[in-house]
């Protein structure tokens, strides 16, 4: 318990064991937390109670680093895997760590709110928001500015990854993955150079033979100096999109979706400004209620996504047929973060977390 039994989150992780969880009250924590390969739950009270009022009163700020070359919030590397979870904090204020990479490319300064390496954790029901990686100096580059996932293939799901910036990839970058990234809000993340772009997901080459599966998140309001500001596949990266929005976002280009140096893409049953194509894509605006992104009543993309069971959206308990908001219509799946089987309850979540533009949305 924090800080009940040890005052500080990482004091807590260092004295845990595997299957440990260490459960956080609400507060401002002024730390850049390292799991040190525990297979360990680190959560808020969210995790007693499913409260998503805890999520955005249990702060991890990382903007007081011991360490200015490693000044990511949250450090998650080798050692983790699926027993490693990240869940219900928001976490703001970091700025990168230097690291030298994996596979002979050079220095970089990455992961501004979390940095994932060699590892498979799960990260959940998170507002990450207000980080950066943009300190190019001494580096070869600087990005990653919400996450950084490399060599690994990490579940990043029900997030809200907002507000944060980087060199490129501001929103994630996946270097070298096979992520599951799922139901969440990537918004308002913005680029500060020309370099290469993906303000929303940037990603960089594969993880053997597998694929990142990109599927039921919004990304939206993005914007870059570059060719996109929404998804950047690059090299030999391999992007499957489905069921997604992808929207409003502003660049150079004005492209949504990009592939750059033998990168590849599967886009089907997605929303995409300016089109894309693929089985079941549209581009028709996607009519958002709120400056959370919840679907009006009249979308065109509910009931538009993958017509397979697999994907099919909550049902509403007290009326089988119809789907449980903030999913809207009926069982078949709703594009964006609020559609499929996890979508329900991220609703929450962006209701507080999302408040930069309070005025129209695209």
């Amino acid at each position: 318990n924090v800080p009940g039994t040890y005052s500080t989150i990482q004091s807590a992780i260092n004295a845990s064991a595997n299957r440990d969880t260490v459960l956080v009250a609400p507060g401002v924590y002024f730390e850049n937390i390292n799991f040190r390969g525990k297979k360990i739950v680190v959560t808020s009270m969210f995790y007693l109670s499913g409260n998503m009022s805890y999520i955005n009163s249990t702060v991890i700020n990382g903007s007081t680093p011991l360490i200015p070359d490693s000044a990511s919030t949250v450090i998650i590397g080798v050692g983790s895997d699926s027993a490693t979870v990240l869940q219900g904090f928001k976490i703001t204020g970091g700025k990168g760590t230097k690291w030298y990479d994996e596979h002979g490319a050079g220095v970089y300064r990455e992961g501004g709110g979390i940095l994932i390496s060699f590892s498979n954790p799960v990260i959940r029901f998170n507002i990450i928001t207000g980080n950066e990686a943009v300190n190019s100096e001494g580096v070869n580059g600087a990005g990653g500015g919400g996450i950084r996932a490399g060599d690994g293939r990490p579940v990043i799901i029900n997030n809200i990854v907002s507000n944060n910036t980087g060199k490129y990839g501001a929103g994630i970058v996946l270097n070298y993955t096979a992520a599951i990234v799922k139901n969440n809000v990537i918004c308002d993340n913005s680029m500060s150079s020309t370099y290469l772009g993906g303000s929303g997901i940037w990603a960089n080459n594969r993880y053997g033979s597998y694929s990142n599966i990109i599927e039921n998140n919004t990304i939206t309001r993005n914007s870059s100096l570059a060719g996109t500001a929404g998804v950047l596949s690059y090299y030999s990266a391999k992007l499957i999109l489905n069921n997604n929005i992808i929207w409003g976002n502003t660049s150079a280009g004005n492209q949504q979706i990009t592939l750059s140096g033998g990168g590849t893409v599967v886009v089907s049953y997605c929303n995409v400004q300016n089109g894309y194509s693929g089985t079941g894509n549209i581009n028709l605006p996607p009519q958002f209620a709120d400056t959370n992104f919840i679907l009006t009543n009249t979308s065109p993309c509910i009931d538009a996504g993958d017509t397979s069971s697999i994907y099919n959206d909550i049902p509403d308990n007290l009326n089988p047929s119809v789907a449980k908001y903030p999913s809207k219509g009926g069982l078949r799946n709703d594009m964006g973060a609020y559609g499929g089987r996890t979508a329900a309850i991220i609703s929450a979540v962006s209701v507080i977390g999302i408040r930069k533009s309070e005025g129209s949305v695209p």
